[in-house]
């Protein structure tokens, strides 16, 4: 059978992006002497060797194309995975999902220990700030800047943060697809936002250009999201690398749960094509982000 040739290039360029990301996250986190190794090493453990780097493949191509040095965008996808990271390790712990296993292997807490694991997300948090805030970021002070704001506001209280509240309060509860739809926008899409601004804040865009670019990773990361509550629903955890059918037994509002199936795959068909159309204006330097946009709410894992 043959492979449809688009799909191969992007998975040629996911590849070399992720190749480039996992580089620059090895560079900023060297293993120092001394008992805080085994933070180090956690932190490590955490966000090496695995995942989709989605978010950061968002950073190296919106980025390109305003032909920003590579180095530069490496390093800010690997700020955006650094702190994807320490998220899911907080996730992963007792207190939170209680989830044993990630990207298909030990969770942070159960391949060390849990005081480790909430200090290994603190860590990869704050470097990932100092990584942004270092001129080997962006030589303009001004450019390095926004990203920190942008970064803070989508990871804080009113974005990641704040969705991860929600979440946990809204367990048993019936919620509408509005609420539902607001807690994922904070939860998962306000992070896969930002990783779409941060190439346009990079590249010193125009307001339209950013603001095309922010749009884009919105309604990409709606997208994401529901196609991972559909995975949770349909996939296996050898497929996904988690546990699935957890949404359902904790409780959890996901629009799979309100629309049902269909009519929630319909939606993020729909938000992936919208999601592409933001993109018209660039052209076919931006076809790596439509077809991303695809792949989101293809994928099987």
């Amino acid at each position: 059978m043959m492979t449809d040739p688009v799909i191969t290039t992007l998975n040629e360029a996911l590849a070399q992006a992720a190749a480039e990301v996992e580089q620059a996250l090895d560079d900023l986190l060297p293993m120092p002497e001394g008992p805080e190794s085994r933070l180090v090493d956690a932190m490590r453990y955490a966000v090496l060797g695995g995942g989709k780097r989605m978010r950061a493949f968002m950073v190296m191509e919106t980025a390109s194309l305003f032909g920003v040095d590579r180095r530069c965008s490496a390093r800010t996808a690997a700020a955006v995975e650094m702190l994807h990271a320490y998220s899911l390790v907080h996730d992963d712990l007792p207190a939170m999902d209680d989830d044993d296993l990630r990207r298909g292997k030990p969770s942070t807490h159960k391949a060390f220990d849990e005081a480790t694991a909430i200090l290994a997300g603190d860590a990869l948090q704050t470097r990932a700030f100092e990584v942004l805030a270092e001129p080997d970021t962006h030589s303009n002070a001004e450019a390095r800047c926004e990203l920190i704001r942008a970064f803070a506001h989508a990871s804080g209280a009113a974005g990641m943060v704040g969705g991860q509240m929600i979440d946990i309060v809204s367990e048993g509860r019936e919620l509408t697809a509005e609420q539902i739809g607001r807690l994922q926008a904070l939860k998962t899409g306000r992070l896969i936002q930002f990783s779409a601004e941060a190439g346009a804040i990079l590249g010193r865009a125009n307001p339209m250009q950013r603001h095309l670019l922010l749009s884009y990773g919105r309604d990409v990361g709606a997208a994401f999201q529901i196609a991972d509550d559909i995975l949770d629903v349909e996939g296996t955890a050898e497929d996904v690398g988690k546990a699935t059918g957890k949404d359902a037994a904790a409780g959890k509002a996901t629009l799979v749960a309100v629309l049902g199936l269909e009519r929630a795959r319909a939606q993020a068909d729909a938000l992936s094509a919208q999601a592409a159309h933001h993109l018209d204006s660039f052209g076919e330097k931006a076809q790596h982000l439509r077809s991303l946009a695809a792949l989101v709410v293809a994928r099987k894992s």
